[in-house]
């Protein structure tokens, strides 16, 4: 070697040339991985494997099987399968939303299994050609004028909001986007992908999550989150408010308040029409609600408390947090870590006793869970009268172990879910859990005095729970609500911005703050002050009346 560097990968150390390739390096530990290597973080920072390294560094290299990398994965894939579609048909798809662990994709023209076995062979053709995927530096103007030329009006506009001299594109043989995360090197890394024919406009694009076992796991339709995208994406299309862009004019406009009165409007509506309905059928005596982390449960709850006392019924609420078990007793995950999102967290026991007991017409000694201490206070008295209704939320008020002791003609199930209306453009989406991730955040700052880095550090947890415990019964709810606003992102830019610079440059989630930095650069702020009080909006920003 003429000028050489060293290199630790792990606890091995290796000379290689100064300026090769990640790539290059990453096959000294292929061996090492199930999947093909297609990320690699040099000391601090994410790279990708086309990037040369110059200089002594640790390097840690990451196949799809990691979370950031899996992120990456997915976002090569829909290059891979826009692509592919556009030399088959010359038309463009619409990634639209996740569902049941895959992407749901929708098409221009009609489409049926005979065009889903072509496109699959064509994205095979891609991966066997093994094309690389080149990331080039191009004037905004030229973007501009390529994306017109492609009539992607959206792509366009977005760029009025972006004052960046240069743009970075990916490009696939002549097929040219861009997208906001990093690409892996060529289509060869993409060969575990499958698709499944939905509709005569649809398909779901699956590949293997970090959730799977590292296996692309069976297609599972979920009828009640598809049908609430539907009609969510529709009412979004009828107001004009399909892509970011579209909202970042209406703010432009200073129309930005109108829309939040009408968002506003809309949700209570449906809420009140649910109490509507419960309260039309005498034998529903107990409404549980569930749904993901910051999805809004705690608001939902009490403005439904309200709707219901205005259909004449008495909601007695009651939070499944206040069963936790005793801190003690708190069963551990794999890692040997308190698994709060557990469903063995609950004393069910004491649980489905008292709500059964609560039915009979016996006055029972319910508890507050105090969570300084770490133990139950049976401190409120609690009896139902002839039009009480039990309100119930939880995280586990889906899983059919709840209450299973109770006919299922008195139970009215509820889910809630934050689904985004709007996307970025054709081929990005915005993610419903980042949505939710930025909720969180603020309201951990708000409430707990938590910093950024700590609501980042147990997210994966957070998130490992859902899948377990949480969405698997999303299907049994007899009512799903969206609670996303659809300007949202706009108001919580301005609260989640600032926090999210808060985190070094060496944090290990340095490069989480950054690409949420980098989405939220897409929205104009919206100030909090047109946000109504009721608004589910306020559970997370502040200045709600139900505490």
């Amino acid at each position: 070697m003429t000028n050489p560097i060293q290199i630790t990968i792990g606890k091995e150390q290796f000379e290689v040339e100064r300026g090769t390739t990640l790539q290059e390096i990453s096959k000294l530990v292929q061996s090492n991985y199930d999947f093909e290597i297609i990320l690699a973080k040099v000391d601090q920072e994410y790279k990708e494997l086309s990037e040369k390294v110059i200089s002594s560094s640790e390097i840690s290299f990451f196949d799809l099987t990691s979370r950031v990398a899996n992120k990456v994965y997915l976002n090569s894939l829909i290059l891979l399968v826009s692509c592919a579609y556009k030399k088959l048909t010359g038309k463009e798809l619409r990634v639209n939303h996740s569902l049941d662990r895959g992407l749901y994709i929708t098409t221009e023209e009609p489409i049926n299994e005979a065009f889903m076995s072509r496109l699959t062979e064509e994205m095979n053709r891609y991966v066997e050609k093994d094309i690389s995927i080149d990331k080039l530096n191009v004037s905004r103007l030229n973007a501009i004028e390529y994306f017109t030329s492609r009539q992607e009006r959206e792509k366009v506009a977005n760029m009025k909001y972006n004052t960046n001299t240069f743009m970075t594109l990916y490009k696939l043989e002549d097929y040219y986007d861009y997208f906001y995360s990093l690409m892996v090197p060529s289509t060869r890394c993409l060969s575990h992908f499958a698709l499944t024919y939905l509709n005569d406009h649809g398909f779901i694009l699956r590949y293997p999550t970090i959730y799977d076992d590292k296996k692309i796991k069976e297609y599972v339709h979920r009828p009640n989150i598809y049908k609430l995208f539907q009609t969510s994406r529709a009412w979004a299309k009828q107001m004009g408010l399909e892509y970011a862009v579209d909202l970042n004019e209406e703010i432009s406009a200073s129309h930005i308040d109108e829309i939040i009165m009408i968002d506003e409007m809309k949700k209570n509506a449906e809420l009140l029409e649910v109490a509507r309905k419960i309260s039309e059928e005498a034998k529903k005596k107990i409404v549980l609600i569930a749904g993901p982390s910051s999805s809004g449960k705690t608001t939902t709850c009490k403005k439904l408390s309200l709707c219901l006392k205005s259909c004449g019924k008495n909601p007695i609420m009651i939070s499944m947090d206040d069963y936790f078990v005793e801190r003690e007793n708190t069963p551990l995950d794999e890692k040997g870590n308190p698994d709060f999102e557990s469903l063995r967290a609950l004393d069910l026991n004491l649980f489905n006793d008292t709500m059964d007991r609560l039915l009979k017409g016996e006055e029972v000694l319910a508890p507050r869970y105090n969570f300084l201490t770490g133990k139950k206070e049976f401190v409120r008295k609690l009896q139902m009268k002839a039009d009480d209704i039990l309100l119930i939320e939880g995280i586990h008020a889906l899983n059919p172990e709840i209450l299973d002791n109770i006919a299922k003609e008195q139970k009215t199930k509820i889910y809630l879910s934050a689904l985004t209306e709007l996307s970025v453009d054709k081929h990005n989406r915005i993610s419903t859990t980042d949505n939710r991730l930025l909720r969180r955040i603020v309201r951990d700052n708000r409430t707990r005095g938590y910093n950024v880095e700590a609501t980042l550090k147990n997210w994966a947890s957070v998130r490992d729970g859902e899948e377990k415990y949480i969405f698997p019964y999303q299907d049994s709810a007899d009512f799903t609500l969206n609670t996303a606003m659809i300007y949202e992102i706009g108001v919580l830019k301005v609260y989640a911005e600032p926090l999210l610079y808060s985190v070094d440059i060496t944090s290990e989630y340095y490069h989480d703050a950054k690409r949420l930095i980098n989405f939220l650069r897409i929205f104009l702020p919206i100030s909090s002050e047109l946000v109504p009080t009721d608004s589910v909006l306020r559970e997370f920003i502040g200045g709600s009346p139900f505490k």
